[in-house]
């Protein structure tokens, strides 16, 4: 499927009645905003027309958060040919779940610090180290790895990307039970894991820029509207089907609620159209998470305090829980204070902090 209208995709979802992952992929509709043949090249004025056609359809896109939304855009701007036949197919479709290796015990918020090892041998590499905060490495097929090549130059420029089989011998996942009373974040113990020298994406030592592309895209996908990738209620959504709200307090704080749906929204938008652009959206993307991270607090905890007394229960999957699992936002994917950092830095000009 090309680019097409609205008509036309319309006139697609009432010939494909509940499309399948392979389907909604081959068609190009599961990450439209990424180049053909995996994607349409929709701009991001196409792009809210398909998700929202999608949505109207009732249509359920494959569930692989990190595939599509972090993985996937890395291999699509630094893998060769061949690796993104490998594995853009399967992200898409959603037959090959991912998850992340980056964090570490003393590599968070300084990423660049970490210390897992990967040495070449031959025709592989032999990687030796410790990740943590690993969402759903514990049933993923492939995880996205950053370890270092070379411990003798600037710790930026020594790390490598790699994709590595999260069956391989020598991987350990351990589960970290967290506030909620579930586990879908994890430690992963590697020792002497060999990777193919072919799943080393890009250059030796061009690992910092490709995570940078990574996690830019981490940064807009993990507050998106509020949403903790797919758990708990949208701001605009949630309050559409509330009955009337006559507390004022909570009627104000709705309004805040709904308020700031929009301006992430607009901003957003203003990502989209950068990376359309081709222009480095990192900077954005740090304003939108800092300012998502909080606004996706106030969501669950607006979702909360309207159920009264009922609130105090938590289930998984409902508002409950995911007010009690969106005090990590300010935490994942870089904290408050790094996105502070990088707006400072690289949109107001200010001294790098030592």
């Amino acid at each position: 499927m090309s680019l097409l209208t609205r008509t036309e995709l319309q006139a697609w979802l009432a010939e494909h009645p509940g499309p399948t992952g392979p389907a909604l992929a081959g068609a190009g509709l599961v990450a439209p905003h990424w180049p053909a043949p995996w994607g349409l090249d929709a701009d991001p004025t196409e792009q809210l027309m398909i998700a929202e056609e999608l949505h109207r359809a009732a249509v359920a896109l494959p569930s692989n958060p990190i595939g599509i939304g972090w993985a996937g855009p890395t291999i699509v701007a630094g893998g060769t040919p061949q690796q993104q036949q490998r594995w853009l197919p399967g992200i898409l479709d959603g037959s090959m779940f991912f998850c992340q290796l980056f964090s570490e015990p003393g590599a968070g918020s300084d990423l660049a610090g970490l210390t897992t090892r990967a040495e070449r041998d031959g025709d592989t590499y032999v990687v030796t180290g410790q990740k943590i905060w690993s969402t759903w490495a514990d049933h993923a097929d492939w995880g996205i790895l950053l370890a270092r090549t070379d411990p003798t130059v600037a710790k930026q420029k020594g790390i490598t990307y790699f994709v590595v089989d999260m069956r391989s011998a020598g991987i350990e996942v351990r589960p970290i039970r967290d506030m909620t009373g579930l586990h879908h974040f994890n430690e992963v113990f590697l020792t002497d894991v060999s990777i193919p020298a072919d799943q080393r994406i890009g250059a030796e030592g061009d690992g910092w820029r490709l995570a940078k592309v990574t996690l830019a895209n981490e940064r807009v996908s993990l507050s998106e509207g509020g949403v903790l990738w797919g758990m708990g209620p949208t701001s605009a959504a949630f309050m559409a089907g509330l009955p009337p709200i006559h507390d004022p307090v909570i009627r104000q704080r709705a309004a805040g609620v709904y308020t700031a749906t929009l301006v992430q929204q607009r901003l957003r938008d203003r990502i989209l159209a950068a990376r359309q652009r081709g222009e480095d959206a990192g900077g954005d993307a740090s304003i939108k998470k800092t300012l998502a991270d909080v606004h996706g607090q106030h969501v669950m905890a607006l979702a909360k305090d309207i159920r009264g007394t009922a609130g105090m229960l938590a289930e998984p999957d409902d508002e409950e829980w995911g007010y009690l699992f969106s005090r990590a936002l300010t935490i994942g994917g870089g904290t408050s204070e790094v996105q502070r950092n990088i707006i400072g830095e690289r949109l107001l000009g200010l001294p790098r902090d030592p």
